[in-house]
């Protein structure tokens, strides 16, 4: 099978967080494989995805907006549209950011419950 990326990536072992949808819903996973142009990410293999991601890899203090390429098992291909800091601007921003998602989640939890999602 023919290689079709544009530059090499190298094996890696991070944890990242997957942005699935504009109301902040996430899902951990694993990069496997980054470069400058994209990623291999094992996830939750039930988990669905829409067509286009943020990918978030803390250690790397990057975000990128993302498209699903392929998909095998619990493994996806994605590739880089755009890359972006993931650092905040002060300790602020990140307990606020931290905050409006599990906000987020709250209110999910609570339409769950009430049997309105």
């Amino acid at each position: 099978m023919r290689d079709r990326r544009e530059s090499v990536r190298g094996k890696v072992l991070y944890g990242g967080v997957a942005e699935i949808n504009r109301d902040g819903s996430t899902m951990n996973c694993v990069v496997r494989n980054i470069s400058e142009h994209g990623a291999c990410v094992e996830l939750n293999s039930a988990a669905r995805l829409p067509e286009h991601i943020t990918l978030r890899v803390a250690r790397k203090g990057r975000a990128f907006l993302a498209r699903l390429v392929w998909r095998q098992a619990n493994k996806v291909g994605l590739a880089f549209r755009i890359m972006t800091s993931d650092r905040p601007v002060s300790d602020l921003d990140e307990r606020l950011r931290r905050s409006e998602i599990k906000k987020r989640q709250l209110q999910r939890r609570i339409k769950q419950l009430l049997g309105e999602g």
